[in-house]
């Protein structure tokens, strides 16, 4: 089978919207670890934050965002939804951080079938939040 002419090389950045920066920051860069880096001078506010070689984009809800609210239904399996995931040194720590910060766990930590431990949490906005660990 011959290649396609298009060859995806790796996700450069997730795009939310959120409806407050700060909260969203503290997240991100407080809880996540991630680091801010420099945004372009759009006409809408928003924030960049570095991870790994991904970025994650936020912008302010406005009207021409759409909701900053994610949807997941109740009836939905947490880990088979819409979600995003990072890769973290040990998901059971980040679990235990989680819940002495008050961050409730919304799924696992669990092990997942080819080995990686996971553990699910919403940001601010109820974006779901993989986090793994492969020890």
């Amino acid at each position: 089978m011959p290649l396609p002419d298009i060859q995806v090389k790796r996700i450069d950045h997730v795009t939310l919207v959120v409806k407050n920066l700060e909260t969203s920051h503290k997240f991100y860069v407080d809880i996540l670890g991630m680091d801010e880096v420099q945004r372009p001078g759009f006409q809408f506010a928003g924030s960049w934050f570095q991870a790994g070689t991904t970025q994650i984009h936020l912008i302010l809800e406005h009207d021409e965002s759409g909701p900053a609210k994610s949807f997941v239904p109740e009836e939905c399996s947490i880990s088979r939804t819409h979600h995003f995931a990072f890769e973290v040194d040990n998901a059971m720590q980040a679990a235990e951080k989680m819940q002495e910060l008050g961050i409730e766990v919304v799924a696992g930590p669990k092990q997942r079938p080819d080995g990686p431990t996971q553990m699910y949490i919403f940001d601010p906005d109820r974006n779901l939040v993989e986090l793994y660990s492969y020890s």
